[in-house]
C-alpha cells in the first residue's frame, strides 16, 4: 500500500517506518525534519507542518492510507482532522495512549492516583481526541492503544489484543514493546479488524 505516516521520526513513528518498509509498503514521512528520516527502499521524507490544515491535506492526497503517530499534546485535533478530510484519504490510523483504558467499571488508567503526572496532559488529550473520532462520520478510524508501559524491545509478534480495558499480564505488569505495538497496527492496516473502533495491545 501507499501510506502516509505523519510523525515518522518519533519513538513509535520510527518503529512504525521499520515495520512498513519491512513488509514492502510504500511511506511517505511528513515530518518537520526531513533529513532525518532514513533511507529505505519506498521511503520518501517530506516536510509537513501539523497545524497547517491545506498542506498537510495536500501531502496526504494520493496514499490509501494515513497513519498520524504525533503527540496529541503537540498538534490539534481539529486541524489533523480536517487535514485527513480533505485528502480525501478515507482509512486513518491513530498511535492511541493508554491512559483513556479502563481500569475497572468507570475508572480510567489516567483517573487513577498512580498515573505518572508528567503524563496527564498528554493522555487527557488523548482521550479526548478519541472521542472525536468516536463521533467522526466521514473517515474509517482506528485508534491503537498501548499497554501502560511501551519501551523499546523485541520485535517478537506475540501479543495479546483488547478493546477498552487496560491488558495485564500475569504478573500484573501491564507492559508491550515498541516493535510489537508496530507489528499490531501494521497487521491492523494490512487486515482490518477494528474498522470505527479503539483497540489495545499487550502481553
Amino acid at each position: 500500500m501507499n501510506i502516509a505516516l505523519i510523525g515518522a521520526t518519533g519513538f513509535i513513528g520510527s518503529r512504525l517506518l521499520a515495520e512498513l518498509g519491512r513488509r514492502g509498503h510504500r511511506v511517505t514521512a511528513i515530518v518537520r525534519n526531513p533529513e532525518k528520516v532514513p533511507q529505505g527502499a519506498g521511503v520518501t521524507a517530506k516536510r509537513g507542518d501539523v497545524f497547517d490544515r491545506d498542506g498537510l491535506a495536500a501531502l496526504l492526497a494520493g496514499h490509501d492510507a494515513v497513519i498520524s503517530a504525533v503527540h496529541f499534546s503537540a498538534s490539534d485535533p481539529a486541524v489533523l482532522l480536517a487535514a485527513v478530510r480533505q485528502s480525501g484519504v478515507k482509512r486513518y490510523l491513530v498511535v492511541g495512549g493508554a491512559g483513556s483504558l479502563a481500569v475497572a467499571p468507570g475508572v480510567k488508567l489516567f483517573d487513577t492516583k498512580e498515573f505518572p503526572a508528567i503524563y496527564l496532559d498528554e493522555a487527557k488529550k488523548g482521550g479526548a481526541y478519541l472521542d472525536l473520532l468516536q463521533a467522526e462520520a466521514s473517515l474509517d478510524w482506528t485508534f491503537l492503544s498501548p499497554s501502560a508501559l511501551i519501551e523499546p524491545g523485541a520485535r517478537t509478534g506475540k501479543f495479546r489484543l483488547g478493546k477498552d480495558d487496560l491488558l495485564v499480564g500475569a504478573e500484573g505488569r501491564s507492559a508491550i514493546s515498541a516493535e510489537d505495538y508496530a507489528v499490531a497496527l501494521v497487521d491492523e492496516l494490512e487486515k482490518p479488524e477494528h474498522s470505527r473502533q479503539r483497540f489495545t495491545v499487550g502481553y
